[in-house]
């Protein structure tokens, strides 16, 4: 007889465009393995996503920066095709704070975790989530929220420059516009400069301390807090190669035993009356040692099946048998596995899996269900190929702008009389005329 109650399908969200989210197949094959129907509302046209054979149902999402309203109305609609209550996900933050918040709309069509609803948009505000930890005494990099371009400029030299420049709600940075949701700055300017696009950002901009990477130092905790608030699955990981290097997503992670990570991660959940999936990123300081909390993300972490225990338990299998009323399966830790995401860290993902204690996840690649694997190199060699030729365009358009106005003053230049130039006209008539 199967753990799950397999009558109860998975409803997978994202409005996040990024066709290689490897969050969103994991998920897709943890629940799909399990015999649970997997139902994805995700742009996936130009995703190896599309091609899992666990995927029972692909739906049209909202568009990027849809309101919660549009949000709720597509989950109706998806709700009415499938005809029978199912568990609810959502694998971006923008969903993750928008399900919350209509939960009791929602409620009759899916089973959700019982917590307050602005819970979510309160921890996954970058802004509100440094006054969190003040209050819970947690430790957080020095952050400051500047009211104008000139106190931005001031707070970065506070700070003591570099700053991280982070945009408090970085899911309603509009795609396409050279915005990032965080930056490091390098100078007072940059910073003033940067404030002055908070409006084209849609949310607070916030200065943060920098805390320089480094060996041993960057770590994620994975959990699922159940309907008694008890944190189960998931567990600590250190990241050991990112995407952009020293900051960014994990390329590689292991999972290692790390008890001050784990009691930080417990505490936080239990003092905020968590409910449901989350995903934590810290930094070690390398001077004091201190673990400091940089995000806590409302929905599972792309690298979430890193933590797969003995019995197969991660957290969104976590939760849904928690939400079905089905009991959690007591597996041990795998300490030493590891995850790889191959597009990311290809050299990574050609090593021997053998030399790796605990066991190896590639984010992509399963003999179970190879299609997106091999989807996965086509359409990445495609997108990388149109990254370099946007690149090139620019650079050339940038060497353009640059030596146009160069052009445009000898033009002006030769263009011009000849005593414009020397005092002297280059028509003899009118240089005899100055002389008499």
């Amino acid at each position: 007889m199967s753990l799950f109650d397999t009558r109860v399908p998975a409803v997978l969200l994202r409005t996040d465009r990024n066709p290689f989210h490897h969050g969103t197949l994991g998920a897709v094959r943890s629940l799909g393995r399990a015999g649970v129907d997997v139902h994805v509302v995700a742009d996936c046209a130009h995703s190896p996503v599309r091609a899992s054979r666990y995927v029972t149902g692909l739906h049209t999402p909202p568009p990027p920066g849809a309101s919660p309203e549009d949000i709720t109305a597509a989950l109706r609609r998806v709700a009415a095709r499938i005809a029978r209550p199912a568990v609810l996900i959502p694998m971006d933050d923008a969903c993750a704070v928008a399900v919350a918040r209509a939960r009791t709309e929602l409620a009759p069509s899916y089973l959700l975790p019982d917590q307050p609803g602005e819970l979510p948009a309160r921890v996954a505000d970058k802004a509100e989530l440094a006054a969190v930890c003040a209050s819970l005494d947690i430790p957080h990099p020095e952050t400051l929220v500047p009211g104008g371009a000139a106190e931005a400029a001031r707070a970065a030299w506070r700070l003591g420059l570099p700053v991280v420049a982070k945009w408090s709600r970085p899911w309603l940075v509009p795609p396409g516009g050279g915005l990032r949701s965080t930056v490091l700055v390098r100078s007072a300017r940059e910073a003033g400069e940067l404030y002055l696009r908070a409006e084209e950002a849609g949310s607070r901009l916030l200065l943060q301390a920098f805390l320089p990477p480094g060996v041993d130092r960057d770590w994620f905790f994975h959990g699922y807090a159940d309907r008694s608030g008890a944190v189960r699955a998931g567990g600590p990981g250190r990241k050991t190669r990112a995407r952009p290097r020293g900051a960014g997503l994990t390329a590689v992670g292991r999972w290692t035993p790390n008890p001050r990570v784990q009691a930080l991660a417990e505490r936080v959940a239990a003092e905020l009356g968590y409910r449901g999936v989350f995903d934590l990123d810290f930094r070690r300081c390398g001077t004091t040692g201190r673990y400091h909390l940089l995000d806590f993300n409302p929905r599972p972490g792309a690298q979430f099946r890193l933590f797969a225990d003995t019995a197969g338990l991660d957290v969104v299998r976590a939760l849904h048998l928690d939400l079905t009323h089905r009991p959690l399966p007591q597996g041990a830790p795998r300490p030493g596995r590891v995850f790889v995401v191959e597009n990311y860290a290809p050299l990574s993902a050609l090593r021997p899996a053998r030399e790796e204690r605990g066991g190896r996840e590639l984010a992509w690649h399963a003999r179970d269900d190879r299609a997106p694997g091999r989807a996965l190199w086509a359409l990445w060699g495609r997108h990388v190929g149109a990254r370099l030729r946007d690149r090139a365009l620019r650079d050339r358009d940038a060497r353009r702008d640059a030596v146009a106005p160069v052009r445009a003053r000898v033009v002006r230049q030769a263009s011009a009389p000849a005593a414009d130039r020397t005092g002297v006209s280059d028509r003899p008539d009118e240089d005899r005329a100055g002389r008499r």
